[in-house]
């Protein structure tokens, strides 16, 4: 809803992000202002390609095993995995971007997730790009908070019914001047993207949010490689924590969640310094990749991420 420029948060993130002129319109736009896991090091994607050889196994290596990267970006993972994985596997990537120049010509590229596919569906942060609202606890109450295109915010009206519900199921305000980031829509389209694996693992892995750390909310900006303040005007990214145990809910289904510290480490990922075996060259590159793959797992950091992972069989009800 608009108002002579201002716009509820949610409004005014999926303007910025996802319109005409949005940030995520250009191809390649999450790489050129902020790293993720795939940028981070090669032993991110062959630990998805371990993870996803698992499932290929459970399934009995079925003929349309199918790998789903939603919000694929740059398509640096698909990119990676085009080289190390069979044949017969499918890549899609999933982005409102256009197709990127440089991607392997196996890979498939899309708008629109596909329909009733057997295999891994992974979702590296793109839940927390997913826009929400945010409110702000008043002396009135919970109430939305507006915002420009320069940044500058005020209070707005009440929630709606469905996202008050929210609130008290899953970041309850405590005090005037808290803040909360309202993850309904998110717990909305991951369901709906889970609901298109007929069998195998959907994977989502993000931020986490904690209401009770995150007493001022999380939304945030990112911009050639630094967090700044959140102005929806098409620049920059705008983002926000997932609270995972409310998509778990609103999944209807069990999940595990842990860390990726955990999960990279299950996948083989160590991060041990290697030992000096006296050639320099190689001892040089080993410790280059050691400390790449010790940016995965730093507490702090990437490491901390959490990972949602759900199981799709095929007799389950869509």
């Amino acid at each position: 809803m608009r108002d002579n420029g201002w716009q509820s948060w949610r409004v005014a993130m999926q303007d910025a992000l996802y319109g005409p002129a949005g940030f995520y319109r250009s191809s390649g736009a999450p790489g050129r202002h902020f790293r993720t896991s795939a940028h981070t090091s090669p032993a991110w994607a062959a630990a998805i390609r371990r993870l996803a050889q698992t499932v290929d196994d459970d399934l009995r290596r079925p003929a349309d095993f199918t790998l789903v990267d939603m919000g694929a970006g740059g398509g640096e993972l698909l990119t990676a995995l085009a080289v190390a994985v069979p044949q017969r596997w499918r890549l899609i990537g999933v982005d409102v971007a256009p197709r990127p120049a440089q991607l392997p010509s196996r890979v498939e590229w899309s708008d629109a997730i596909p329909t009733a596919f057997a295999g891994v569906l992974i979702a590296v942060e793109w839940l927390d790009v997913v826009p929400v609202e945010c409110v702000e606890l008043t002396d009135a109450g919970a109430r939305l908070i507006e915002v420009n295109e320069q940044g500058e915010e005020r209070i707005g009206r009440p929630p709606e019914p469905a996202d008050v519900r929210w609130l008290d199921s899953w970041w309850p305000l405590a005090e005037v001047g808290d803040r909360a980031e309202i993850g309904r829509p998110r717990d909305e389209a991951w369901t709906a993207a889970v609901r298109h694996l007929r069998r195998g693992l959907a994977v989502a892995v993000d931020y986490a949010a904690d209401p009770r750390r995150d007493v001022a909310g999380t939304l945030t900006g990112y911009r050639e490689g630094r967090q700044v303040l959140p102005v929806p005007d098409g620049s920059m990214d705008l983002t926000a924590h997932v609270f995972f145990e409310s998509l778990i809910a609103g999944s209807g289904r069990e999940g595990r969640l842990v860390t990726q510290r955990d999960a990279l480490q299950d996948l083989g990922v160590t991060g041990t310094r290697p030992s000096y075996e006296g050639d320099p060259p190689a001892y040089v590159a080993a410790l280059s990749e050691a400390g790449a793959e010790a940016e995965l797992l730093a507490r702090g950091g990437l490491g901390d991420h959490r990972w949602l992972m759900i199981e799709r069989s095929g007799g389950e009800e869509r």
